[in-house]
């Protein structure tokens, strides 16, 4: 039945999601995982979103970089993990091409985008450790809005080349995709064409996005620390140093899994692809499932807001 599969096409109708190679007969079990990490991710990020908006007290700088955080985080997980369980459930695996190219552009864009949000948070820390007086005019709601949008447009404006340049790729060798989603040198190791060039673009994305973002992330970090260890009392010291706990476990959930995808599916050549397939949907898993347990855990306000409701929950 797939014999049709390796003839000669420009660009296929559709692709072909083979799942996890390897691990076909476990899929079913694997998605158990999954399924959950998704479902805590979908409540978690609107439940934060909820409490965001109707908590006066939370619309803050931080806040409202926690909530365009937690929206990222729920495009990034909704625009795979459906797909995936589909393939694991009902063996559903053709994807229209230009859902696939879509599919690969709503990854990486988004992906860039929470690799901005964490900076724009590490700024945000910055401000109102080392220069607390002029925290509130420094973000005032106009600065944190055109933040957002300038957020927004690099990582929609650096990735489209990558989608752009899959879809002008000529696919002759198959239309089967050894992942579960249409990851983007997944998608671009079946066309028959010297494809360096979306190679290197979408190395050098990977290098400008996150290598950049965790360059300043680091700068803000060092005069943030510099800060707190000048301060005159260890009290003080771990109470300011807590406000920056939260952020700094997501960065470092979010920034170590990605930077070892990244390495992997670059030159990772003898690592077993389902080990990579595996570990890619997991750095789009964790992170969103992970975020709101950390903020909802560290942060005092959303702590108590969410004990709130539930205490008064009665009729």
């Amino acid at each position: 039945m797939l014999e049709s599969n390796t003839t000669f096409f420009t660009h296929p109708s559709t692709f072909i999601l083979l799942g996890i190679p390897g691990l076909e007969a476990a899929q079913v079990w694997i998605s158990i995982p999954f399924c959950t990490m998704y479902a805590m991710a979908l409540l978690g990020n609107f439940a934060i979103l909820f409490i965001v908006k109707m908590e006066s007290s939370l619309h803050e700088p931080m806040y409202y970089f926690l909530c365009m955080l937690a929206v990222t985080d729920l495009v990034l997980c909704t625009s795979t993990l459906p797909k995936m369980l589909s393939i694991f459930w009902f063996n559903s695996r053709e994807i229209n091409f230009n859902a696939c190219i879509t599919q690969l552009y709503f990854i990486h864009c988004f992906f860039a985008m929470e690799s901005g949000i964490f900076m724009a948070m590490a700024f945000d820390r910055y401000v109102a450790i080392c220069d607390p007086l002029r925290h509130s005019t420094t973000l005032r709601n106009s600065i944190i809005t055109k933040i957002g949008l300038a957020i927004l447009l690099r990582g929609g404006v650096v990735t489209l080349p990558c989608p752009l340049l899959a879809s002008q790729w000529p696919y002759c060798r198959s239309n089967i995709i050894p992942h579960t989603c249409c990851e983007h040198m997944a998608v671009v190791n079946l066309a028959c064409a010297d494809t360096r060039i979306s190679s290197y673009y979408g190395l050098f994305v990977a290098n400008l996005v996150m290598g950049l973002d965790m360059f300043f992330i680091t700068v803000s970090y060092t005069q943030i620390l510099r800060a707190i260890f000048s301060l005159p009392t260890k009290d003080a010291r771990l109470k300011t140093f807590g406000t920056c706990g939260s952020h700094l476990f997501a960065i470092l959930a979010f920034y170590i899994p990605g930077v070892f995808s990244v390495l992997v599916s670059r030159f990772g050549h003898n690592v077993a692809q389902n080990f990579h397939v595996l570990f890619a949907n997991v750095c789009l898993l964790v992170p969103p499932m992970l975020n709101p347990i950390i903020f909802g855990v560290r942060t005092k306000q959303i702590r108590n807001r969410i004990l709130w409701l539930f205490i008064n929950k009665g009729p």
